[in-house]
């Protein structure tokens, strides 16, 4: 057996999936919405109209997580739409979690619906690694009542990729000596990170499947696609260097999104909604006395094209300023022009210590920051958070277009549906 040996767990369309067992346990008569054409769909008076997650049968009509509800409604005339209750999600995901921990030794919330669990080491205490997945896998459905599928490999990136094979309800492996038979023959655009607009690049090469571009020059790809090409390069030959953490923060990160009231299509509007979203990202990040060194923005446009761009910060920092100056760099990186429809901030890799790395100047202009952040923090939990906001919430412009100086709430971020 391999030294190292990685489970990632991902729950079966997952918002669907805890609807639907929520609906049975209030109800064991009810029908299971999971065997018939039905979706999660969010708010459309709201522009939150879109597929959320959908059932295996509304899959076979061509509903894709993304569509908006009225083009689901005509693939499909009798799909069922319930709404979404993201309280029941989330407690469901702490549930998921929560089971994980009891078998796993080291257990990585990856997103809401899916983790990787280190289980290097217990081939002594469950036997066959394989079998172990299927047992546990069983598990999961007895008790909670969803379906998840379970991929099994020496590292993160391959046992993700074999997660994504067959759905739902399975076990998977992608061993290295698998490689060749398993992953080379998917086409490029299936491997982990490479989206569309990289997957377009390599097809002008001539690539088209993972295979060939493991067998590609490797100079060849980085002289097109830079540092990310180095990376999608290594991940075709299943290299993945980094290590699940063994310690790690109660919360990995902080993150809020928004969709729009309407299409944004100027950047001082999107920086407006950027700081807007930093505001709540920082509040929550200070209230959980952390410190984050990654930082994300997401865009989706409206045609419900999704990107994203971060960067790792050289100091960690709680500091709103510094966390929206970094999401204006990313912005300013990431946006094509396009019709802006949801904006998102995330911020990872938090842990309860700071660790600095920055100039004289650059200390004193922090510290300072660092404790009007905590102030605006105080005033706000006092006297409501409408108490103090930044004068440029008050420009006519921001006012105009329903620009809230802070964004309260969870962040629900889309599952990675099948």
């Amino acid at each position: 057996m391999p030294e190292s040996l990685i489970y990632h767990i991902d729950v079966n369309s997952a918002f669907l999936s805890w609807e639907a067992a929520e609906l049975l346990r209030k109800d064991p008569d009810a029908p299971d919405i999971r065997t018939f054409p039905s979706v999660i769909g969010g708010d459309e008076s709201r522009r939150h109209g879109i597929v959320l997650a959908k059932s295996v049968p509304a899959k076979k009509y061509g509903i894709k997580t993304g569509d908006p509800l009225a083009h689901a409604r005509r693939k499909c005339p009798g799909l069922k739409i319930y709404p979404p209750h993201y309280p029941i999600y989330a407690r469901r995901s702490d549930a998921f979690m929560e089971l994980l921990r009891r078998y796993a030794p080291s257990v990585e919330a990856y997103s809401i619906d899916e983790a990787f669990c280190d289980m290097t080491g217990t081939t002594s205490l469950y036997g066959d690694p394989v079998a172990f997945a299927h047992t546990l896998k069983d598990t999961i459905r007895t008790e909670l009542g969803f379906t998840v599928n379970i991929g099994v490999s020496v590292n993160r990136l391959l046992a993700k990729m074999a997660s994504d094979f067959e759905k739902p309800d399975k076990v998977h492996t992608l061993f290295p000596e698998e490689i060749a038979d398993k992953l080379w023959p998917l086409p490029v655009e299936d491997l982990f990170f490479v989206g569309k607009s990289s997957a377009k690049r390599l097809h002008s090469l001539g690539i088209t499947t993972i295979g060939e571009l493991a067998r590609s020059d490797h100079a060849m790809i980085v002289s097109m696609l830079k540092s990310h090409g180095d990376t999608i390069w290594h991940y075709a030959n299943g290299i993945e260097s980094a290590e699940l953490t063994h310690e790690s923060p109660a919360n990995k990160g902080y993150g809020n999104s928004l969709t729009l009231s309407y299409d944004v299509t100027d950047a001082d509007t999107a920086r407006h909604v950027l700081l807007s979203l930093c505001e709540t990202v920082g509040a929550r990040i200070r209230s959980a006395k952390a410190y984050i060194s990654v930082v994300q923005v997401q865009i989706v446009d409206n045609e419900f094209r999704q990107t994203s761009r971060q960067m790792t910060l050289p100091s960690s920092t709680n500091v709103t300023e510094r966390i929206y100056e970094c999401a204006c760099e990313l912005f300013d990186a990431l946006w094509d022009h396009s019709p802006i429809r949801l904006l998102g901030v995330s911020t990872s890799k938090a842990t309860a210590e700071s660790y600095e790395q920055y100039s004289l100047f650059d200390m004193e202009r922090t510290e300072k920051l660092s404790r009007l952040n905590q102030a605006v923090d105080s005033i706000r939990t006092r006297y409501g958070e409408e108490s103090i906001k930044r004068a440029c919430f008050m420009d006519p412009a921001a006012k105009s277009a329903g620009i809230s100086h802070i964004r309260r709430g969870r962040s629900h971020e889309l599952p990675d549906e099948d």
